[in-house]
């Protein structure tokens, strides 16, 4: 075990002092936790080029003080209890040094105004949890998975022992183009495809390429809060526009230039909504007037069940203006942290640049056995069974909101693996709900709570509630809303 001890012949304070004060720092500043294991005085005094008599009368000197015991034929370890007084002068010195650094260090340029809003800590209060932002851990294709990494790993020890291409393994980045011109009509070379770690770093990538101070960023309102949050952290000056049920309002964007909007064309996010044809024209006329470039997040497009899914942005541009962002957190999980982005030409050597810049690249061997998993088919099988699956589940939904609470007013319920559910008027409001299922044992999620911002743009957003549910099975949607139907009968 190494341990981080500089010692300074030149110094008035002799050496065992020198290894003493060091390790009662260590100790005092969490560095060296209660019941952690010391090295024995021969490594130290090998790691510290003194004699090992120097280090046993360090080692004496903190038992005597009560910092240490020594615990024969096992080691020496840090006491659970250090005493609260009994510093060295030279222990002082050094944290007192540590303080009056920190009290002068400068504030950072930013201080976030808050989290994503997708992780939440496990709550053992919580059985059933309508969250938005889960796959279903039921469905994922473990065993084809675990095969196909086995084999991966087989020739693994090459890859991983060097650098791989920032920008991505080509392979992957080849099947990926292939995938999305039959699945989103896009004609992509693999040279325009960067893999990203899922959608948050792809938006990352974008915002590190786009914007500055006061850059005007313009995001659909109510949107994704963890979008706009990072904007606000290169100084971009969010411009929120409102939407509706075919999108983005098109007549309500500035008419000043704009360096970059953020839309979720194909499911808006909250809303559900999908653009129209029309208006994804008008969006890209108005980019090209203005010079602006359209971040185009397709983050559920796999899932249309009502209904044919519209070109994306990207395949109807003519000006090299989209920048198109796709994640595999829907369609296998978000924990694997995968993700692409498809970029004009223009953008390619910029972003491949701040991408190796940032992290060098992906992990290899995950994106390797994506690779394999695209390149023999079972990605398209695995999406026509979850598409069913998820289709299932959103009927379970409507079905038993409509048994135990009367009739469904909900939007965004033709695609994706969210919904948004107006409460009926006899219902309390969406907070009242989510403490009254919260003692049922059952997670609502207000519109106004989670991952949302601009909430308040979309007319009556007190009553409406974010429905995430293909994470559940159809027993546990009815027993959910059966479970909030039995509190609110008893409440009367």
């Amino acid at each position: 075990m190494h341990i981080a001890i500089h010692l300074n012949p030149k110094s008035k304070t002799n050496l065992q002092m020198q290894i003493y004060d060091q390790l009662v720092d260590h100790i005092r500043s969490g560095r060296l936790k209660p019941g952690g294991i010391l090295p024995s005085s021969r490594d130290l005094s090998e790691q510290l080029g003194v004699s090992r008599n120097t280090v046993s009368e360090a080692y004496e000197k903190l038992v005597a003080d009560g910092y240490i015991h020594t615990a024969p034929q096992r080691g020496t370890f840090v006491r659970m209890t250090v005493p609260e007084d009994a510093m060295s002068t030279g222990a002082r010195r050094v944290i007192e040094k540590s303080d009056m650094m920190s009290s002068i260090n400068l504030p950072l340029p930013y201080t976030a105004r808050g989290q994503p809003g997708l992780y939440a800590a496990p709550d053992s209060q919580i059985r059933i949890d309508f969250r938005f932002g889960r796959s279903d851990p039921h469905s994922f294709p473990d065993k084809t998975w675990r095969r196909l990494l086995l084999e991966c790993l087989g020739g693994a020890s090459e890859r991983i022992s060097q650098y791989n291409d920032p920008a991505g393994i080509l392979e992957l980045r080849e099947l990926i183009a292939s995938y999305l011109g039959p699945s989103r009509g896009m004609s992509v070379a693999a040279d325009n495809v960067i893999i990203v770690g899922g959608f948050q770093q792809g938006i990352n990538l974008a915002a590190h390429l786009m914007v500055g101070v006061n850059t005007p960023v313009v995001m659909e309102a109510p949107c994704y809060r963890g979008a706009a949050f990072l904007f606000e952290t290169y100084g971009g000056k969010v411009i929120p526009v409102p939407v509706d049920e075919f999108g983005i309002d098109v007549d309500r964007l500035p008419d000043h230039r704009v360096k970059l909007i953020y839309v979720t064309p194909s499911h808006q996010f909250p809303t559900g909504g999908t653009m129209s044809l029309e208006r994804r024209m008008a969006l890209l006329k108005w980019a090209a007037s203005t010079g602006a470039y359209i971040l185009e997040v397709d983050y559920d497009s796999d899932f249309r069940y009502e209904g044919s899914l519209l070109p994306s942005l990207q395949s109807l541009d003519r000006n090299g203006c989209v920048i198109y962002l796709n994640s595999f957190s829907r369609s296998l999980g978000p924990g694997l942290r995968l993700g692409y982005m498809v970029l004009p030409r223009d953008l390619l050597n910029a972003a491949k640049t701040l991408k190796a810049l940032i992290d060098n690249g992906s992990p290899w061997l995950e994106q390797a056995t994506l690779a394999q998993f695209l390149k023999n088919g079972s990605l398209t099988s695995h999406l026509k069974r979850l598409r069913n699956t998820y289709r299932d589940r959103r009927d379970a939904v409507k079905s038993s909101i409509e048994r135990h609470f009367g009739d469904v007013s909900m939007t965004g319920d033709a695609a994706g693996t969210h919904m948004l559910w107006q409460l009926p008027q006899e219902l309390p409001s969406a907070v009242e709900l989510e403490q009254i299922a919260r003692r049922a044992g059952i997670g609502i999620h207000p519109l106004r709570s989670g991952a949302v911002l601009y909430e308040e743009a979309l007319a009556g957003y007190e009553r409406r509630v974010l429905l995430g549910y293909v994470h559940l099975t159809p027993t546990q949607i009815d027993e959910g809303f059966a479970r909030i139907a039995g509190v609110l009968t008893d409440r009367h």
